[in-house]
């Protein structure tokens, strides 16, 4: 009886597994045959409803009523003639139930009509501020724009040293022409030379009349570019038919709006050097090898920032935007202590700005107004070590300062490109007769800026909470 009742309860185990796997694949089929349906009703619709959209002009997709816009504002570039007004959206970003306005750029490139006769056409070129990589690349590009794009049969004039070459006599303007400035993107630097400060709006302006200067292209940072407004300014209201256009130059990235400045990627890349040298130094160096690379960022981490994720190798990074903790639980200095003991080194990256809140600001200011900032490499060496001596060891700290290192560099390719873009567009928008604008690269198109706007909020800093 035991075996026949075991048999039996053995097979209705095995009947209702077996009823269960069929009724389950039966219903599975029954949901994969819904599904498609589903789908193709879909893909049906998408197809009709795309079409629709396309007799009546309308881009495809789905209409979002709920995802609106409160208006368009285009940011004005002074203009000496008329121009069309097609713009690029600043704020692309939209929230479901705001309608939300947004300011607009607009949009670089050549015109149909042009403002300028290139047969009159005479330009100067002045680089001012620190170097940055591509500086020769955005002079070259604007010369033989002009000469080959445009064929302009006046000169253009190099202005030597910065703001102080329109008037310095041990400094005169040099003639650019395209065989002169053929092969000098393969250089760091540029071959006007720069400096900071003397910047003499009346004697600038007196140069450019007896020059007879049409247009002015002013490369540099935010400071640069609020002389090149006042030289703007300046020349409509003495009547000067002149268009002035800036090409934003910061090796900080620190220029608002534009999504980034010329120069950068390829100072980011030549960073990768130091931090490597760093590891190395680290890593052979014994006991408890720390390696410090200085990288610049007055006011923002960029560089820092994008040179650690960059590079793989950095275990802290310390920037402007975030204040420094020494000591505690979240505290920089046991944090670097447990990285060491765990692999038997550690490589520190900081920006040159970082660590005001501890160090305390300068009073002190360079020609171009920049206020002096403390040594917070030095600092945290100093601190390094003192910290392991609490802690009865001693550290290995190897100090490495390739700050002007990584702005002499020539430019790399994917800024060749970017500098060649900005320059030709800066040609385009003065040939237009645009003039107190910059060129800058927005939501990946490239558009005119208003001076007075761009440098407003500059500089500008990393969101270390953003995506």
């Amino acid at each position: 009886m035991l075996g026949i009742d075991s048999k039996a309860v053995a097979l209705a185990t095995a009947s209702a597994a077996l009823s269960f796997v069929l009724c389950k694949r039966h219903f599975e089929r029954l949901a994969d045959a819904e599904r498609r349906r589903r789908y193709e009703d879909r893909k049906s619709f998408k197809s009709k409803s795309d079409a629709a959209a396309k007799e009546r002009g309308l881009p495809s997709g789905t209409k979002l009523d709920d995802v609106t816009t409160g208006g368009v504002y285009l940011w004005d570039v002074e203009r000496l003639g008329r121009y069309e007004h097609e713009c690029i959206l600043a704020n692309i970003r939209r929230h479901p139930g705001r309608a939300e306005a947004t300011r607009a750029y607009l949009r670089a490139g050549p015109r149909q009509k042009l403002h300028f006769n290139p047969v009159d056409v005479n330009a100067a070129i002045v680089t001012c501020g620190g170097l940055c990589p591509g500086l020769n690349n955005v002079i070259r590009e604007v010369t033989r724009s002009l000469y080959h794009l445009y064929g302009i049969k006046g000169k253009v004039y190099g202005i030597v040293g910065g703001y102080k070459g329109f008037y310095d006599p041990n400094t005169p303007p040099i003639n650019l022409s395209v065989d002169s400035v053929e092969n000098i993107h393969h250089e760091g630097g540029t071959i006007l030379g720069s400096s900071r400060g003397g910047f003499e709006l009346d004697k600038i302006c007196e140069f450019i009349k007896s020059k007879k200067i049409s247009q002015l292209y002013v490369i540099g940072g935010d400071g640069t570019h609020r002389g090149a407004f006042s030289i703007h300014e300046e020349c409509m209201e003495r009547g000067l038919h002149v268009a002035v256009a800036g090409i934003p130059k910061t090796i900080d990235n620190d220029v608002d709006y534009i999504d980034r400045s010329f120069g950068f990627i390829s100072s980011v890349e030549a960073a990768q050097s130091a931090i490597r040298a760093a590891k190395v130094e680290a890593s052979c160096n014994l006991p408890n090898g720390v390696g410090i690379v200085k990288l610049m960022g007055r006011s923002s981490g960029f560089i820092a920032a994008h040179a650690t994720l960059g590079s793989g190798d950095v275990d802290l990074c310390l920037v402007p935007e975030v204040p420094i903790v020494l000591e505690g639980s979240t505290g920089c200095l046991p944090h670097l202590w447990r990285r060491v003991k765990k692999n038997g080194y550690a490589v520190v990256v900081v920006a040159e700005g970082a660590g005001e809140e501890i160090l305390g600001e300068s009073s002190e200011t360079d020609a171009s107004g920049n206020k002096k900032l403390p040594q917070i490499g030095e600092f945290m060496k100093k601190a390094i070590n003192e910290y392991f001596h609490k802690q009865g060891e001693e550290a290995t700290v190897k100090y490495i300062d390739p700050s002007y290192m990584i702005r002499s560099v020539p430019a790399n390719a994917t800024d060749t490109l970017y500098c060649m873009q900005l320059a030709q567009n800066a040609v385009h928008g003065t040939m237009a007769g645009f003039t107190g604008f910059s060129v800058g690269l927005c939501n990946n198109k490239t558009c005119l800026l208003p001076i007075p706007e761009m440098v407003l909020t500059s500089p500008r800093q990393m969101n270390p909470q953003g995506r």
